[in-house]
């Protein structure tokens, strides 16, 4: 079954929607410059929020160990996921300071990008086209990928099924694809969701 991430929840009416669609992450961003940015208390009353069958993944950007491991140590987030320049040194200090997943995002560019993402120590990768533009990378870049990743970057309710069709990823991950007007839409996360599970059962 292909996992789903609904990434960039900001408000309780986000969680209202997300419990109900059971998807298996949540995403919280805590890179200041993202308009989806929430602090770590917005986070921790969110967490509080969300069903216990959904993990949250807080979204960092070059964000100090130690805070991305109090985050995670604390509960606020179950998982990290690592969006800047953060190398294996990195990974490697915050596994010393935690025993939680951690996931690296990749920007795919060129093959070179996918072989990196292929070799990093992290505990899952996404490949994803930058950083939450919306837009979509070119997928033949990923023929041959030998391990699982999560696939972002312009999916939406319209191409996501395509998608889990043509690459079957580990997970899909969206954001903007499920926004209108820069706020999540239930309506386009119940289709989002409901894209996936329709070509899982196929």
């Amino acid at each position: 079954m292909t996992r789903i991430k609904l990434c960039g929840m900001r408000r309780a009416e986000d969680i209202a929607a997300a419990n109900e669609l059971k998807p298996d992450y949540v995403g919280f961003v805590f890179a200041e410059k993202s308009r989806r940015f929430v602090d770590a208390e917005t986070a921790a009353a969110l967490k509080r929020l969300l069903c216990p069958g959904i993990r949250a993944v807080g979204v960092f950007v070059d964000e100090d160990t130690d805070e991305v491991a109090r985050l995670l140590n604390e509960g606020v987030i179950d998982l990290a996921q690592l969006h800047g320049q953060e190398d294996e040194k990195y990974i490697a200090r915050l596994r010393q300071l935690t025993d939680r997943p951690i996931i690296r995002a990749f920007r795919v560019v060129s093959r070179d990008d996918v072989r990196k993402a292929e070799i990093s120590p992290a505990d899952l990768v996404l490949l994803d086209a930058g950083a939450g533009g919306g837009t979509a990378f070119d997928w033949g870049l990923l023929r041959g990928m030998r391990r699982p990743f999560f696939l972002a970057g312009g999916l939406d309710p319209e191409n996501v099924g395509q998608a889990v069709d043509d690459i079957r990823p580990f997970g899909v991950d969206v954001s903007s694809g499920i926004e209108t007007d820069g706020a999540k839409d239930p309506i386009k996360m119940r289709a989002f969701v409901a894209a996936v599970k329709a070509r899982d059962k196929s």
